[in-house]
């Protein structure tokens, strides 16, 4: 690996992206935002979250190459540290290792990978880091997620090298990024009952949730729709729902 690299010492700016969930986004933000806040006066990278309501977040670092592996040794370190935490409150005897996910484009995957699994297996060796390129892409997008797994140093040592082979072999062709989905909606209906099923709800349910409308005063039965108890409503029978028969 060219030295040079390994120090930081490269005046090149990289963009990194890691996929978390969001405990460990929790985590890295800290109590009011300090954490992150002091990651980026240390290191010298800008970090930013993907917002939204998401059970995934996408954490992007950009910088130079040593801010960049000064914010991913923080990142590393900070999670070893809520590992020992979680050991000390239960009867776990040996201390998993640190993971991290990366997220790279899929055109550059077949570089990290080398030729016969010769440029991973040597990344492997060379770090001592488990190092993971997903067979699939990630969904709606042409980007696959890396995980790696080890010691805080090892780990650090590992996203060096695959600097290193990003910088090497750029993207080809237009990326496009992962975008983690939003957590599920619930749907409430008549009567009180709630369930998390987008498909449940039409285009009409959910502008008359986002207004706090009230919705007609059903409840769902079967396939059937029977007028609420409490409300009273000029139905004589029950409505049969999505039934491709006349009624009667």
């Amino acid at each position: 690996m060219d030295p040079k690299v390994s120090e930081g010492g490269l005046n090149v700016t990289l963009t990194i992206r890691l996929l978390m969930h969001g405990k460990e986004v929790g985590s890295i933000i800290g109590k009011k935002g300090e954490t992150v806040k002091k990651m980026r006066e240390e290191s010298g990278a800008r970090i930013n979250i993907s917002e939204g309501n998401c059970p995934e977040r996408i954490v992007t670092i950009t910088g130079p190459t040593d801010a960049i592996f000064k914010a991913f040794a923080m990142i590393a370190y900070k999670f070893e540290e809520d590992i020992i935490s979680a050991m000390s409150n239960s009867t776990a005897t040996s201390k998993p290792p640190v993971t991290l996910r990366l997220v790279v484009p899929a055109s550059q995957c077949g570089s990290l990978i080398g030729k016969g699994g010769s440029k991973i297996k040597e990344i492997r060796e060379s770090t001592g880091a488990q190092v993971q390129v997903a067979g699939d892409m990630l969904p709606n997008s042409t980007e696959r997620a890396v995980t790696i797994s080890g010691t805080p140093d090892a780990i650090i040592q590992c996203v060096k090298q695959i600097c290193v082979v990003m910088l090497e072999s750029p993207p080809k062709g237009a990326t496009i990024p992962y975008r983690p989905k939003p957590a599920t909606t619930p749907v409430i209906f008549a009567g009180g009952q709630v369930r998390a099923d987008p498909l449940a709800a039409s285009t009409a349910n959910l502008s008359l949730l986002l207004q706090h409308q009230p919705l007609p005063a059903y409840t769902i039965q079967g396939q059937y729709a029977v007028p609420h108890p409490d409300v009273w409503m000029p139905i004589p029978r029950p409505v049969l729902m999505n039934s491709a028969f006349p009624m009667i």
